[in-house]
């Protein structure tokens, strides 16, 4: 019998001749995982990502269309194209009449103003959002909806893109902008039923004096991409 110290009192420790225990470490020749198909991304899932229109293996950060910059990812360029059609066109109507649109534009903000102190109150959205650069709104959820509509506030640095997804999370909304031939996801000012272009951010819709400001009342809804304009009447808003 050998005396060993406790330092090496474990059979590992001093190689016992009578330990039963291998320390050899054989190769792991399981799956590996699957590696991203996006270039530079050495990012690897253990199950398979698979994007439905290119039919490449993706991570789960490059998982969307846009974000791997798929190859048959549909470019709205004729949506684009009305949307600055129908800016344009709400534009000119104002400038025909400045009077109706300074009016209404006060009037307007004057009563998100008295609506955004309650709307603060049970708006959510990110915490890691700075105060200063909250802007809150009173999102109208679609027909069908749980809640008819929700408190929430967003970063005016972002898109209305990213203000749909995000809105969307917050409500439990299903969002299929990413699926060609889904219905899509929009947001509209209840003011004349306008989609906002989804590639705007909040600040310049803010700045540029189209009328919203922090306290406003939007409605998300589904509708074809072709949709531009929203009837908002049939909302309780």
């Amino acid at each position: 019998m050998q005396t060993i110290s406790k330092e090496h009192i474990l059979e590992d420790a001093h190689g016992c001749s009578r330990s039963n225990v291998s320390t050899e470490h054989p190769e792991y020749t399981g799956p590996r995982g699957y590696s991203c198909s996006c270039k530079d991304c050495n990012k690897r899932e253990l199950s398979r990502v698979v994007c439905e229109h290119c039919h490449q293996n993706y991570c789960l950060s490059h998982r969307h269309q846009r974000d791997h910059e798929c190859s048959e990812l549909e470019v709205p360029a004729d949506r684009m194209t009305k949307t600055t059609q129908h800016v344009q066109q709400i534009l000119d109507n104002r400038k025909e009449n400045p009077k109706s649109k300074s009016t209404g534009r006060k009037s307007r903000q004057t009563a998100a103003k008295v609506a955004l102190m309650k709307i603060k109150m049970a708006a959510v959205g990110d915490k890691g959002i700075p105060q200063t650069e909250r802007v809150y709104f009173q999102i109208v959820l679609p027909s069908g909806a749980k809640d008819n509509s929700k408190a929430m506030f967003f970063s005016k640095k972002w898109t209305v893109g990213k203000v749909v997804d995000v809105a969307a999370s917050l409500a439990g909304l299903q969002n299929d902008n990413n699926i060609g031939t889904a219905k899509k996801l929009r947001l509209f000012d209840v003011d004349d039923g306008s989609m906002l272009g989804m590639d705007i951010s909040l600040e310049s819709i803010i700045v540029g004096n189209m009328g919203l400001c922090s306290g406003s009342t939007l409605v998300i809804e589904y509708v074809d991409n072709e949709c531009m304009k929203l009837d908002v009447s049939k909302y309780n808003l």
